[in-house]
């Protein structure tokens, strides 16, 4: 085990290195780059900048030099110093806007997770056990029109049918008087009434994806001899499906940690966007618009960190899990 996660922990640093250079390369590629935008608004406005200010414009946010040189000081002041840069766009440190965010972002996702994972594994379980009967095709069909619906539509649905009928207005995570004062139990309340709009949108689409996946691996292990053979000598079903079968069949909801974590901190950006929340994701979308390489890249790099943690972890857990799996 040791041995392994050793291995994992060089990987991870080079697999870091070669992900930070091609998102930097990435967040490069449309033509032109931050400042050009900014002078393309300030000539539209009527501001218009002489060739010495558009340089020293380009010195003093380090745009004058070539990529790789850019490149290696923003990812040795990363490696060494933990600094992301200073954001183009809002002129304060990357560092304080992803993590400005990140705690609220983590809370939502955390509550989405537990919403997805409370209802399709005993959907899932359910519908498995007890394939064609009314209930099944129920689920089925409920499964399919949460995989179906756009996110950013239910979003807007949501906040429609919830203000229509309960008079909340729920974008964003606070309504107006608590948005500045101070933790309170009426801001959690509030906090919690807004939340409800967001963890039902996310969690929909998941809910729905989670249970088709648990009912097709459940079912399928359900027809091996050694669950024909447990039933047929009188052990409970429940006792046989719960201690084998259905831990066999979340190995795949195992292995998806890798992806789960950076999803934990990005959210969302398109619901993010229409539900007014500040999570990492909206933030993410409005760098690479304005073309803030330091901030997107910094984004990028902590969401390609936490995916390579989160293989690695899932990977142990499935040995845990599954004694069948070897780190050979």
């Amino acid at each position: 085990m040791l041995r392994f996660i050793r291995k994992r922990l060089i990987y991870l640093v080079i697999l870091l290195v070669a992900i930070s250079l091609l998102s930097f390369f990435i967040i490069e590629l449309p033509p032109g780059d931050f400042l050009d935008n900014q002078i393309a608004l300030m000539q539209d406005s009527g501001n218009a900048l002489d060739q010495m200010q558009i340089d020293n414009l380009r010195a003093m946010y380090g745009l004058d030099k070539p990529f790789i040189i850019r490149y290696l000081m923003w990812i040795t002041k990363i490696l060494l110093h933990g600094d992301f840069g200073v954001s183009l766009t809002w002129k304060v440190p990357v560092s304080t806007l992803i993590w400005d965010r990140v705690g609220l972002t983590v809370f939502i996702s955390v509550m989405v997770l537990i919403f997805i994972w409370v209802f399709a594994i005993p959907i899932g379980i359910y519908s498995a056990v007890k394939q064609y009967s009314f209930f099944d095709y129920f689920f089925t069909f409920w499964s399919f029109v949460g995989l179906g619906i756009p996110g950013f539509l239910l979003a807007l649905v949501t906040m429609w049918l919830v203000y229509k009928y309960f008079g909340w207005n729920v974008s964003g995570l606070f309504s107006t008087q608590f948005a500045m004062a101070p933790w309170s139990w009426a801001k959690f309340i509030d906090l919690l009434k807004h939340l409800v709009v967001p963890v039902v949108v996310l969690g929909v689409g998941g809910t729905a994806g989670l249970i088709r996946v648990l009912r097709a691996n459940l079912l399928d292990e359900l027809q091996k001899p050694y669950v024909v053979t447990s039933l047929a000598k009188g052990i409970k079903a429940r006792t046989v499906i719960l201690r084998h079968p259905f831990r066999v069949a979340l190995n795949p909801f195992i292995s998806t940690i890798g992806w789960t974590l950076p999803a934990i901190v990005s959210g969302s950006t398109i619901v993010g966007t229409v539900l007014n929340i500040p999570t990492v994701g909206p933030i993410l979308l409005d760098a690479l618009m304005n073309q803030d390489m330091y901030l997107a890249g910094g984004i990028v790099f902590i969401l390609g960190f936490l995916t390579i943690v989160g293989t690695i972890i899932s990977d142990i857990l499935l040995v845990i899990l599954d004694p069948r799996i070897r780190m050979d």
